[in-house]
């Protein structure tokens, strides 16, 4: 309660940095209690800064899921990697997110020694506690403390929940007094047509293999909303090479069929209203450096 007698609010930005598969769009999903970014098993699933966001009692909190750090090797890999950065360095609270059944190498320690190169400081939630033995998450935890830079420690399941409601009273309590920057019922700065189309590359992501889903891309390219709040939406799927379009077919075309059918239904069931999706594939070639793509996903073309 502030001065004049009114119950203080608190808002603020928590950035879930983490290497690949570490689990943070899992975890927003699960604080914000809805399905805010898609989610699969391959790495890099995400492309780009995504806000979920909840609130607790007096609190809003705004999740920033970030793309996984990785060493980068293509201009959209380092695009993705600086927009992690970037939502590292504007956030109130940094969280980094570590497979807890995972060694302490490799990506994980490159945003380590990054955390450190600029002097910041973080909470660390070790995640997927539940398939990890306690010695050696007590181990892990000795191995982190060493490095000098969190501030505590948590530890999740962020699949089944494990934790999660801990952790967001922890992250609540210290985020800074101030106005709520977003509507209550708002669980996302997503528009409607990008979330559509990430969710019908979450499921090219589950039904082809190897390195293909990293090859396409998704446009929403017609959104018609009807008086009866059914709305027809039509999308392309991009891909950069004519063999690979026949792959996203498939054999009579039902791997598409099968692909959209499972978009359909999620964005029904995730929206509240009947979908009616098309999709198509061209070949776009080098669609990862097209400059239209990255304003689109609010990536920097010239990192």
């Amino acid at each position: 309660m502030n001065a004049d007698g009114e119950v203080e609010t608190r808002c603020g930005f928590v950035a879930l940095l983490g290497a690949p598969n570490a689990g943070k769009s899992t975890l927003m999903n699960t604080m914000v209690g809805a399905k805010v970014s898609i989610v699969t098993q391959k790495v890099q699933t995400t492309r780009t800064r995504i806000l979920g966001v909840t609130a607790l009692d007096r609190t809003q909190l705004v999740f920033v899921d970030t793309p996984g750090i990785f060493k980068p090797r293509r201009r959209l890999d380092r695009a993705m990697v600086a927009a992690a950065w970037s939502g590292a360095a504007d956030a109130d609270i940094v969280a980094l997110l570590i497979d807890a059944g995972m060694r302490l190498e490799g990506d994980t320690q490159r945003i380590i020694d990054g955390l450190k190169q600029n002097g910041g400081r973080a909470i660390c939630v070790l995640n997927k506690i539940d398939t990890v033995p306690r010695e050696n998450l007590l181990k892990l935890i000795d191995d982190l403390q060493a490095e000098e830079i969190f501030t505590d420690f948590f530890m999740v399941s962020a699949l089944k929940g494990e934790g999660v409601e801990e952790l967001k009273a922890a992250l609540a309590e210290r985020l800074p007094v101030g106005p709520w920057h977003f509507p209550e019922d708002q669980l996302s700065d997503m528009n409607d047509r990008l979330f559509a189309a990430e969710i019908t590359r979450e499921k090219l992501f589950l039904n082809l293999h190897q390195e293909l889903p990293y090859a396409l891309t998704v446009e929403t390219e017609t959104w018609e909303p009807f008086d009866n709040g059914a709305v027809k939406v039509e999308q392309v799927i991009y891909v950069e090479r004519a063999s690979q379009k026949g792959i996203v077919l498939g054999k009579g075309g039902e791997r598409i069929k099968r692909v959209r059918t499972l978009a359909q239904e999620d964005l029904q069931e995730l929206m509240g209203r009947d979908v009616h999706l098309f999709l198509f594939v061209k070949v776009r070639k080098n669609w990862g450096d097209d400059p239209e793509r990255y304003r689109d996903w609010g990536l920097d073309f010239s990192t």
